[in-house]
This record gives C-alpha cells, structure tokens and sequence, in this order.
C-alpha cells in the first residue's frame, strides 16, 4: 500500500474540531483511494492497456480501448525456501514501474517472417517480496512473467496461480487432454472442444486456447519455458484456471519402447537455484482471424540464440516411411525395415530433390532402448553412404530419454556417420524434468551439429528461437490421426482451418502431409496399412504452404507418389524455408489463405476449406510490376465426389489480375508464382 505520502496531503487549515472531524473524513476517503497502488503499461499504438493491481491479491486486468479483454489475471506465485513461504499474490507494489519502449528488427532466417520488427512497452514492477513482475503490452497482445531478485540458494515453487476471468460467456476452443486418469501424461494432439466457457468440460486443456469474443479472438500461450512446467488450463464458471504438472518424484519405463513415465509425485511444481526469470504468459490479441497465425509474441518472447553459426541447419522434404506403413509395391523384395526398403525411398528422394528420409521407429529394437546397436536387417553405415552418393540425409526417429541417457555417445557416433538428426518422440508431459531433458538433448545436439524434430512434445514456446536447430514440432492432430479415426468420429478438413488460426501462432508444425488416397466425407474410411485423408488432393498439397514447416514430410507411400508424378512434382518444387508469410483471407473454423515468399523472389499461396464448399476471388495485387508466371493447382470439376481430382494450368499474371477460385468440399488449391 502506497501511504508514504498521506500526511503531506492532509489538509493544514483544519479547525480544531469540526476540522478535524472533516479532517478524519478526507483522511478516510484518501486512504481509500490509495491503498491500492495500480501500474498500467500501454501498447505502442495505445490500444491495449495491462494495469497491475496489488488490491485484494495480485491481479492484472487487460483492456482493449478501453474494454476489457480479460477482466482480471489472479496472480500468485507460492515460493518456499525453507523457513520462508512468500506469496507472491498478497505482495504489495513498492515504487513507481519502471517502464521502458523496445523497438528492434529480429532476423530470424528459419522463422516463419525471416525478418520482422517488433515494438513493446515494458513496465517492470517491484513487488515487496524479492520479486518482480515484468509486463509487456504489444499491438497484438499482453504478456507477463515474474522474476525473482531477493532469493539465494535453493527454493522450490509450490504452485503458481493465473485465473484468467473472462466478463461475459464467450466461445471458446480448447484443447482437451486425452487422459482423463493422468491428465498431464499425453501426447498434446486433440481437436477442439467448442463451446461457451461455462460449458466446457472441466478436464484440463493444453496451450494454446483461443476465446472468441465476438470483435477480437484472444489467445492464451507462453513463451521461454525453461526449467519449469508447462501450464495447463481448466474451465471453470466464467475462468480458465491454471494447473501445472508436480515434479517427478519416481518414475518407471513402459516395456515396448523403453518410455519414461512418472509414477508419483511431489508436492511441489518446480525446484529453482537462485534468482531467475520465469516462463512469459501471454495473452494475444486479434482483431481479425488473418492476424492470429502471423502473431510473433511466442518467438519474440523467447531467449534468443545460443548455439552461435547455425548455417548448418538445413532446412528440408523428407520421404517418411511410418505413415504408409512401408507399403511400396511394385518390386522383387519383401518390403519392411530393410536395407532394400530404405534403398526405395532413398532413391526415391533423389529422383524427387528431397534432401531427407526418416527411419522410424524399428531400425532399433524399441523395448532395448539402445540407439547405439541397429536391428540386423539395418545396415546405417551402408544406408548413410549410398544416400549420400544421391545427396540424400537420413534422420533417425527415437524416444526422448533413450537418446538423452546417452545423448553424448549417440550424437558422437552417428553424427561421424553422417546423420542429420533426430525425429524424437513420446515425451508425453510437460512437468519441469521434462522441459529440461528437451533443452539438454537441444544443447547436446548443437555441439554435434544435429537437427532435431521433436514429436509427442507440448506446443513449443520458443525455444527454436533459443536451439535453432530444433526445425519441427508436433503438437497437433495430425494426418496420422486419420490411420485410425472411424468416419464420423473426427472432422478433420474443420480442423485443419482451425489450428493454423491457434497453434501455428506458437510456431512449426509437423503435421506429416501429403497423402495421396484422398477421400470425400462419405467415401473416407480408416486404413492402417494403405492410409487414406479426409478432403480432396488440393486440400493435402495446400498444407505445404498453409502450414509453418521446416522439415515436411512427405507422408505417402513412394510408389504412390511416383504414380502421381504430375502432382509430386509440383509439391517437390516448393520451398522447404519461406521468407516472409501473410494470411490474405480466412476464417477461422471455415477457410484459411495463406501467401508466403521465397528468398528467390517467388511467390506462393494457397488455400484449404472445410467441407463446406467455397467460392473466391484472388486479387494478386501484392505481385510487383510486370507480367508474371502462375502454376495453379485446382480441384477438378468433380472433385466433390472424387476426392483425387484436380486440374492444372499454367497462365500469365500481373499484379491486376484477380484470379476466381472454386474450392470443392473439403478443397484447396495451390499457386506458384514464378519472379
């Protein structure tokens, strides 16, 4: 409480009775009127406010001109150290914020935007607990985090608080977990749960969250998480609560794939060494559904790069084996995990300028856990040579604690062979051990100079900013998703213009595209071993394009491709690293067209809808002067009914052009433009 100056203001020409009875009066309303101490940060362009308030508890309330975006953020952080338990949410503000404006162009050549300007206010507020609160208030969001200054030694957090009240009931999307037991122990790929916040269920949802309030869509992610858990959120009458997985106490392994699981826990969230920061909560806001996937608060935010030169990371499309489930036909070898199997697909790269094949899972014994002993029909030393004879790279896939047990060894060996990286998997939590194994196998990898793809893993939140050489995430619901969801049961072209709206705006995803036995609503049906998609042809080649990818798979069966070569040729000569990315027209949960750049000067858009047909027009008006070339890739007239069908054609643009557009059910459609 800010007292220190009441009796400076107190009047001086009070009578010594009625005076002072009047006296009291004022002394009252003033103590009333300054007991609670408020700070408030603008955005640049002033439009979203954030105001600190120390009254009743810590609370932070978000404006938008004036209304209220989130009406209040209840606060606590619950330090322990030893003796010494502070609550960081009954803390009063000392002093004035000290509030400072930060405008700085980032180059980020494997980012979505490969440069970008970011301009924010930043007001730092000292709480009378050894800790700060920092508050950021950009164009498109609020962003807070706490730091701690007056702790030494060792101290743990027994719990952090962040209820975020909403003041009417608004739509929201939320991503439910999948295991209601153990609600932190999951893979982080669901579809969303669409409703009012008061009817959602009250199981916990993973970041990001989206709440539609009708003049602005607000979502909730977080950004630099090190060294802490990831936080989840739960419905719960006009709030979404926050929760945090408990530190491991004791864990164990699933037999099939030598899987680390916690087994139990402590009661605590985190165990911290000293001062330090904290993970930023963020809370953008759009105006308009095309600004939500271009948001770059999660990036921003994020500890900038540690590993130096980076040119070694390669961006690449990837021949992936797992989805079609190693079916190639058409041969005289029995195919599977084999050395000839893994010889077609490396062939098949090079016919193709695909720079990568993974091995999946199998070509290691997955209940040993050694990474370092190779089933015997793998031969890697003779797989990596031949690829490389045909400029291809291979990536291996493994679980996250078998390569973290021996991280050194196995990056030592295989990267004197000549691997490129990891796709690592089934992290399956979020709990603070579990964020530090992913920055250790980051920062192992790096000295090694491996890329790393990180599968089964929460959303990310910047770290590929911190270890550029992480280039994928999963964190979705993926393609691999239709091997096994009966007709009906998932809808997945929906989903796919909904997630780019709200997950992409964390970064990167590895939504593994590009099957080619696509399928109307009525026709799909799940297949394991000859996979078909939800959607039309069209539909599957936009995701190259819609969705922000550094390693794209190539999930279809190489035989399959070879077959279509007109259609796999024309993905092959997309880029795997854009320049710059901008959404021309969308709406989240209907459609979604994106335009993105090459460093050549090439232009690329495309589009998807859901089921629901869609007609456009396509002004190109953002082409420079003079006449350009223009491969479009449409569905074909009867696309509605035969998924498979599409139409090419090549013609001359110029920036005057307006180009119409039909989208069939669960359509697309692609565009490249040559400089």
């Amino acid at each position: 409480m800010k007292i220190f100056q009441l009796f400076s203001l107190y009047p001086s020409s009070l009578s010594p009775l009625g005076g002072v009875r009047k006296g009291l009066s004022f002394l009252f309303s003033l103590f009333t009127c300054i007991a609670m101490t408020a700070q408030t940060v603008s955005s640049p362009n002033g439009k979203l406010s954030a105001t600190l308030l120390d009254e009743g508890g810590l609370t932070l309330s978000i404006s938008d001109e004036g209304k209220a975006v989130v009406k209040s953020v209840k606060m606590d952080l619950i330090i322990n150290q030893g003796k010494k338990t502070v609550h960081v949410g009954e803390a009063s503000i000392t002093g004035k914020a000290v509030v400072k404006s930060v405008s700085e162009d980032i180059t980020a050549p494997l980012y979505r935007q490969a440069q970008f300007h970011v301009a924010y206010n930043q007001a730092t507020v000292r709480l009378n607990c050894g800790v700060n609160v920092e508050v950021c208030a950009f164009d498109d969001g609020i962003a807070y985090r706490y730091v701690t200054t007056g702790f030494k030694g060792e101290y743990i957090i027994e719990n952090e608080q962040a209820d975020f009240t909403f003041d009417d009931d608004y739509v929201s999307y939320l991503p439910l977990t999948t295991n209601p037991r153990k609600p932190e122990a999951m893979a982080f790929q669901a579809t969303y749960a669409k409703a009012p916040i008061t009817r959602q269920s009250s199981l916990l949802a993973f970041l990001p969250v989206t709440i539609d309030e009708s003049v602005r869509k607000v979502t909730i992610m977080e950004s630099d998480l090190e060294a802490y858990p990831g936080m989840f959120l739960h419905a719960e009458g006009l709030n979404l609560k926050a929760s945090f997985a408990k530190y491991p106490k004791t864990t164990d392994h699933y037999q099939w794939r030598d899987q680390l699981y916690v087994t139990s826990t402590e009661n605590y969230i985190a165990r911290c060494n000293s001062n330090r920061t904290f993970p930023w909560r963020i809370i953008a806001v759009a105006h308009d559904d095309t600004e939500m996937p271009v948001n770059n608060m999660v990036y921003s935010l994020a500890t900038p790069n540690r590993i130096g030169d980076y040119s070694w990371v390669k961006p690449g499309r990837v021949a992936w084996d797992w989805w079609n489930d190693w079916s190639i036909s058409g041969v005289d070898f029995v195919s599977g995990i084999n050395n000839d199997t893994y010889k077609y697909y490396i062939d098949f790269a090079s016919k193709y300028g695909l720079e990568y094949i993974i091995l999946d899972e199998g070509w290691y014994k997955p209940s040993s856990g050694d990474l370092l002993t190779t089933i015997p029909e793998i031969d890697l030393p003779m797989l990596t040579q031949y690829a490389k004879q045909k400029n291809v790279r291979l990536i291996l896939w493994c679980v996250f604690n078998c390569l973290d047990r021996n991280i050194e060894a196995i990056c030592k060996k295989y990267s004197d062979m000549g691997i490129a990286g990891f796709k690592v998997d089934f992290l399956d939590r979020n709990d603070q051990t579990g964020v530090e194994m992913i920055y250790r196998i980051a920062d192992v990898c790096a000295r090694y100079h491996m890329m790393l793809d990180y599968h089964g893993i929460y959303a990310p939140t910047g770290i590929n900013r911190t270890y550029p050489n992480i280039v994928n995430f999963e964190a979705v619901f993926g393609m691999e998703e239709a091997k096994w969801t009966k007709n009906g049961e998932q809808d997945m072209p929906l989903y796919d213009v909904t997630f780019p709206y709200i997950r992409m705006q964390c970064g990167y995803v590895d939504f593994t595209p590009g099957g080619f036995r696509n399928a109307t609503a009525k026709d799909f049906q799940p297949v394991n071993n000859n996979p078909m998609t939800m959607g039309t042809r069209c539909h599957q080649m936009a995701h190259y394009v819609v969705h922000e990818s550094l390693l794209t798979m190539f999930a279809d069966n190489p035989t399959i491709y070879m077959q279509e070569d007109e259609c796999t040729r024309f993905l092959a000569m997309l880029p795997s690293r854009y320049t710059s990315m901008k959404i021309l027209q969308g709406k989240m949960g209907e459609y979604i067209v994106t335009l993105r750049t090459d460093e050549h000067g090439n232009y690329f858009v495309a589009g998807e809808t859901s089921w629901e047909p869609r007609d456009i027009r396509l002004p190109l008006s953002f082409l420079p002067a003079g006449t350009h070339t223009a491969n479009i890739i449409v569905d074909g007239v009867n696309a509605d009914h035969v998924a498979t069908d599409y139409k090419v054609k090549t013609q001359q643009v110029t920036p005057s052009t307006t180009l119409d557009i039909h989208m069939a059910s669960g359509g697309g459609f692609v565009i490249a433009i040559e400089k």
